[in-house]
């Protein structure tokens, strides 16, 4: 399976994702490239930028609309 199928499976079972995330699921460290990859296929991808607490670094967080409970990756 690849890095792509196993990020759009987990989006649509409701999983969100961030970089740090696709990371630990999917051993990517490109996950906006494996996004756009996934909306040129026609994907309606959602996405947020999110600034941390304690750093206030900021990064994106991805997910798709999905009619059961929307879930956070670990």
């Amino acid at each position: 399976m690849t890095q792509n199928q196993m990020l759009l499976s987990a989006m649509e079972a409701g999983v969100i994702f961030t970089p740090l995330d696709a990371l630990n699921y999917c051993g990517t460290m490109k996950l906006a490239t494996r996004i756009s990859e996934l909306r040129a296929l026609g994907h309606k991808i959602k996405d947020r930028w999110v600034e941390d607490r304690l750093t206030g670094k900021r990064y994106k967080k991805y997910w798709m609309e999905v009619k059961e409970q929307t879930l956070e990756w670990m």
